[in-house]
């Protein structure tokens, strides 16, 4: 909950990465994120998230969301359960509860499409700044997203970003749970390719390209 007077809304603007970049996130320990999504339907989505804040994990296409839990449950100590509505233009309905671990970890055991993911979190000026690097079905998949306490104008979007996909509803992290990257992603890089990189205008006037390190 915010004290902007928005209440359970999040702001944000999303990014596609072609790699994680390292000298950015050098020092920078990730933390482990398992999610289970047990509705995704027309930018609805109820989700359960466990994650282990001070661990990450070695993730490649292999690897099984469950199977990295299991490996890495004793270093979970964190766990929300979140109902989301559909995004538009960057502003979605978010309202995030924290559950008790134990529960959280026996639902994402259960049931639920799952992702797994690393996460790391970095300062650039002002913004905090998040990077997804995921696993499994999903891989080699790397997402950054800048999230503001109200809507996300005048932004200095950093030069590792390949290309804005904010208002791409495949890469919402419940359409990549139920349709996975790796089944689409070489069209979509050939697309990308052809078109170019493509970044939102209306965010606000200001919005330009930052140096970034690679």
């Amino acid at each position: 909950m915010t004290d902007t007077g928005y209440g359970d809304f999040e702001f944000e603007r999303r990014f596609l990465l072609r790699h994680v970049p390292r000298d950015l996130v050098a020092d920078v320990t990730p933390s482990l994120v398992v999610q289970s999504y047990f509705l995704a339907d027309e930018g609805y989505a109820l989700r359960v998230r466990v994650q282990a804040t001070s661990t990450g994990a070695v993730l490649d296409s292999t690897s099984d969301p469950l199977e990295v839990l299991a490996e890495h449950a004793e270093a979970i100590d964190f766990c929300t359960l979140t109902a989301k509505g559909p995004t538009a233009g960057g502003t979605r309905y978010e309202a995030e509860r924290e559950l008790d671990v134990l529960v959280g970890l026996e639902m994402v055991r259960r049931r639920g499409r799952r992702i797994v993911k690393n996460r790391y979190a970095v300062w650039l000026g002002e913004d905090g700044w998040v990077v997804d690097e995921f696993g499994g079905a999903n891989h080699p998949l790397v997402i950054a997203e800048c999230e503001r306490s109200g809507p996300v104008t005048d932004l200095e979007i950093p030069q590792f970003c390949t290309t804005e996909i904010t208002d791409d509803v495949r890469f919402g992290n419940e359409s990549l749970a139920c349709r996975p990257y790796a089944s689409w992603a070489a069209d979509h890089l050939r697309q990308l390719d052809a078109d170019g990189p493509q970044y939102r205008q209306d965010f606000g006037e200001n919005s330009t390209l930052r140096d970034g390190s690679s």
